[in-house]
């Protein structure tokens, strides 16, 4: 008989199109070592909610956006099909890896599951790059018109951060710029306040985890 390892399960809330598919991923999940399901009933202490459908209706793009407005945890999809305007929407609902249904095995499941809670994601090399090419064309015709980076900042923003994380104070960071003090402070005021940030090594902070600087 397979145990739990004495390390905390992931718990793991499975939602599928139909009871048949609902038992097979949630047996074949449950029978793995260090996952648990956790029950619909109670879906609170979930790590990781799988989500099985046939493609992107707006049923199951509803019931992602509830699982990340209510569980907000890492969800892996299982779709039997999804097209690229499908994807992005699905990467904002908390999609972190999508599995093809026709490859989905215990395994892939299971591994994606694990990758999901423990911070990763998964994404076959086709819909990866397709990902990544809407996010040149948001970069291209959406955020540069407006002098916006992918980290929502500006190259003035991010020229100020860059100086700062170098240790120059308001000072220097104006001298190198050309601007004033005031200005410079303007924009550190303004990047803490538009991104909710709590002080200065906080934005710097910001910056490197968006890796503009």
């Amino acid at each position: 008989m397979t145990t739990k390892t004495a390390t905390r399960a992931i718990k793991a809330l499975v939602r599928a199109p139909d009871p048949l598919t609902q038992s097979a991923v949630s047996g074949h999940l449950g029978a793995a070592p260090n996952i648990e399901i956790v029950s619909e009933e109670r879906p609170d202490p979930a790590d990781v909610a799988v989500v099985v459908a046939e493609r992107m209706t707006v049923e199951v793009t509803s019931l992602l956006r509830r699982i990340k407005n209510t569980l907000r945890v890492p969800v892996v999809l299982i779709p039997s099909e999804i097209d690229r305007a499908d994807l992005f929407m699905a990467v904002e609902c908390n999609v972190v890896a999508v599995l093809p249904r026709a490859a989905a095995t215990s395994k892939r499941i299971e591994d994606a599951v694990v990758t999901a809670a423990t911070g990763g994601g998964a994404l076959p090399a086709q819909l990866l790059g397709e990902l990544l090419r809407q996010v040149e064309r948001m970069q291209r015709e959406v955020l540069s018109p407006h002098g916006l980076h992918n980290s929502g900042l500006t190259p003035r923003e991010i020229g100020v951060l860059r100086l700062m994380s170098e240790g120059l104070d308001t000072a220097e960071i104006a001298d190198k710029m050309c601007l004033s003090e005031r200005a410079v402070k303007r924009v550190v005021f303004g990047v803490t306040r538009r991104l909710n940030l709590r002080n200065r090594p906080h934005a710097v902070a910001y910056a490197l985890r968006s890796g503009v600087i």
